[in-house]
C-alpha cells in the first residue's frame, strides 16, 4: 500500500503527520442516500466486515454529554452495553447527531475516527485485527481511507474490544 499525500481532510492530514501508510478510495456520494456504509460497500465492492463506521456515543445519557467513539463493522451494530463497559461507564447511548458533528468537526456520514476537532476516547471493534487493512471514513461522504487497524489505533490512541454485535 503506497503512502498517499494528504487528501485534504483532517483525517488524512493526521495519518500523513504520523507517517502512516494509507490509501484513499473515493466515490460519488448520492446526496439522497442515508445508508452511508451500505453505499460504500456497494459502490466500492468491499467486504462489509472490512468497512468500519464511526459512531459517537454519550456515556452520560441524561446529563451533560460525555462523548466517546465506537468504530464497528458496517455489517454489524454497536453494542451499547459493551462500549460502555469498555469505557468504564455504566451506560452509553448514541450521541445526538448535532453533538457528534460539533465535537468531531465532520458531518454525519463522513465522521472519521481520525482528525476529530475534539479527540475523544475511542474503541475499535476487535474484529478489525482480523484484516491486513480496514476501511473507514476519511472525513467526508464518498471518501474512505484504507489503513492498518493497529496503525489507526496508534494514531488516535484507541483500544480494541468486542463492541459489535
Amino acid at each position: 500500500m503506497a503512502k498517499k499525500l494528504s487528501g485534504g481532510t483532517p483525517a488524512t492530514d493526521a495519518l500523513t503527520a504520523a507517517g502512516v501508510a494509507f490509501e484513499l478510495h473515493a466515490y460519488e456520494h448520492d446526496p439522497s442516500e442515508r445508508h452511508f456504509g451500505d453505499e460504500t460497500i456497494a459502490i466500492l465492492g468491499l467486504d462489509p466486515q472490512r468497512v468500519f463506521k464511526t459512531l459517537i456515543v454519550d456515556v452520560n445519557p441524561g446529563g451533560r454529554p460525555e462523548l466517546a467513539v465506537g468504530v464497528v463493522p458496517v455489517a454489524g451494530m454497536l453494542d451499547l452495553k459493551a462500549i460502555a463497559a469498555a469505557l468504564g461507564a455504566k451506560k452509553a447511548d448514541l450521541a445526538d447527531p448535532k453533538d457528534a458533528e460539533r465535537s468531531s468537526g465532520y458531518v454525519v456520514g463522513g465522521i472519521s475516527p481520525l482528525g476529530q476537532r475534539t479527540p475523544l476516547p475511542t474503541v475499535i471493534d476487535e474484529t478489525a485485527l482480523l484484516f491486513d487493512t480496514i476501511f473507514c471514513s476519511a472525513g467526508r461522504r464518498g471518501l474512505q481511507v484504507e489503513v492498518d487497524a493497529e496503525a489507526l489505533a496508534s494514531v488516535i490512541g484507541a483500544v480494541f474490544a468486542d463492541i459489535a454485535r
